[in-house]
């Protein structure tokens, strides 16, 4: 008797050993392996991402191949601005009729500053960043230069951009503008682009600016009253693509479609750039392929 119930049990451990072993092996055959992330194919000509938090490239496609970049450009005339010793980021600096015709003579993008407005420096950067103002990089250069003549101050401006490239250890890049219009020695790369915007995004001012989707900015008038400025950003990615904190979009006939982003996600933050798209729908649609690969990274 004592045997028969021992018999007993030993059979049904054995049953359960054997269905719990079942169950391991058919858990084991039907797991998914763990899929690779695909590169994606971007239109852009050249494109690079990485993690901004350790510096890890994500994504390359000639990624150092100099390229013109558009008003990209504006976010060295950003950086170099915000840069300077005792900046009063309140200051008023006086809207020049040379700034609108400027813009005139080069068909220019622009904040559409008043002559005879004074606008603050920080206005002038939101003028510079959403609508990518020409004639607010011509404002600043004017202001942040140094020299006795206009053409002075902004040859000054032009060569604290190319001091702060080579600080930055950008050796594909050179600026012979203040706003991307270039005289034929303005380009860098997808690679250096990225890194010049990572360490511009350390400024808090400059993240407050390149995030705004669009703001209303007050400013004095030449007769002492007052007019609002609305300026909407250019990125689309803003509204598009979650997480999206900056940058900076760029265009022209020899750049064609440029683009530097940046999103954080989860507390991880990719940035990058892509240069020479060929519309506006593909470069917004390639950073999107690059960001969502590089969290995916």
């Amino acid at each position: 008797m004592i045997n028969g119930i021992q018999g007993v049990r030993v059979r049904r451990a054995v049953a359960a050993m054997m269905t719990t072993g079942a169950v391991v092996a058919a858990g084991a055959l039907g797991a998914a392996p763990a899929q690779a992330v695909t590169k994606p194919t971007i239109v852009a000509q050249g494109g690079y991402v990485m993690n901004n938090g350790t510096g890890t490239s994500l994504f390359t496609k000639a990624a150092d191949t100099k390229r013109s970049t558009g008003s990209t450009t504006k976010i060295m005339t950003a950086k170099v601005v915000l840069s300077q010793s005792n900046l009063n980021l309140d200051s008023k600096v006086t809207i020049q009729k040379a700034y609108s015709d400027y813009i005139v003579a080069n068909n220019a993008s622009s904040a559409r500053l008043i002559v005879g407005d004074k606008v603050t420096v920080r206005q002038l950067l939101y003028g510079l960043m959403l609508p990518s103002g020409c004639d607010a990089a011509y404002a600043l250069a004017d202001k942040f230069g140094s020299g006795t003549t206009r053409s002075a101050r902004v040859k000054s401006f032009i060569g604290k951009m190319n001091t702060t490239a080579r600080s930055l250890g950008l050796t594909n890049t050179h600026f012979d503008s203040f706003d991307g219009i270039g005289n034929g020695a303005n380009y860098s790369t997808p690679r250096d682009l990225t890194k010049l915007a990572s360490s511009a995004m350390k400024s808090s001012t400059f993240r407050t600016v390149v995030k705004t989707k669009s703001t209303q900015q007050k400013v004095t008038t030449k007769t002492g009253g007052y007019r609002y400025m609305n300026w909407s950003n250019t990125n689309n990615l803003l509204s598009e693509y979650s997480g999206t904190i900056g940058v900076k979009t760029g265009s022209g006939p020899e750049a064609k479609y440029c683009l530097v982003f940046a999103a954080t996600r989860n507390g991880k933050t990719v940035i990058g750039t892509v240069l020479a798209s060929t519309s506006v729908a593909n470069r917004t649609a390639d950073a999107k392929k690059l960001m969502t690969y590089g969290f995916a990274r």
